[in-house]
């Protein structure tokens, strides 16, 4: 019994859109950005849990995290349309937009409890970490996805060497 073949992430066609989006690399920036506006801010919301010190840092750090999250979903369904001819939920990408939901909706309910004062200082940093901890795991899956495409074109190559 031979194994089974599963579909490349990307068709041809969708590959090259992808390279030749400018979106690519727009996405490409903006999530290292975001990885290490994340890392600071979650040692911020660490310090002011663990000492009581530095709530404003932290509030403001967790307020430019989700800012940047915005941008870089925003700007994702844009590479996501060009790329897959859909704003939100192309196959390749199902799960992972299925979960970057659930990332959104944890960051806007940190906004939304802060703006309307909904939870303490205490609660508004365990609802970020709850957050931060959804964005973990989206990024994660993001990153296989990337390895699995990456996979996928030296399968191509190997291929195209062979013939």
């Amino acid at each position: 019994m031979q194994p089974q073949q599963r579909r490349p992430l990307y068709t041809p066609e969708e590959r090259l859109r992808r390279d030749e989006s400018p979106w690519t690399l727009v996405q490409g920036i903006l999530a290292p950005v975001q990885f290490l506006v994340f890392l600071v801010s979650l040692y911020l919301v660490l310090r002011y849990l663990a000492t009581g010190e530095g709530e404003l840092a932290a509030t403001v750090s967790i307020v430019v995290k989700t800012l940047v999250l915005y941008a870089i979903m925003i700007t994702g369904a844009i590479w996501e349309r060009v790329v897959f001819g859909r704003y939100l939920f192309a196959p390749a990408f199902f799960w992972e937009d299925v979960f970057s939901m659930l990332v959104l909706a944890l960051h806007t309910a940190y906004l939304v409890a802060l703006a309307t004062a909904a939870l303490d200082t205490q609660g508004l940093m365990w609802l970020a970490l709850a957050a931060y901890a959804t964005y973990v795991i989206n990024a994660g899956q993001f990153l296989i996805k990337l390895r699995a495409a990456r996979l996928d074109k030296d399968r191509e190559t190997l291929a195209e060497a062979a013939e």
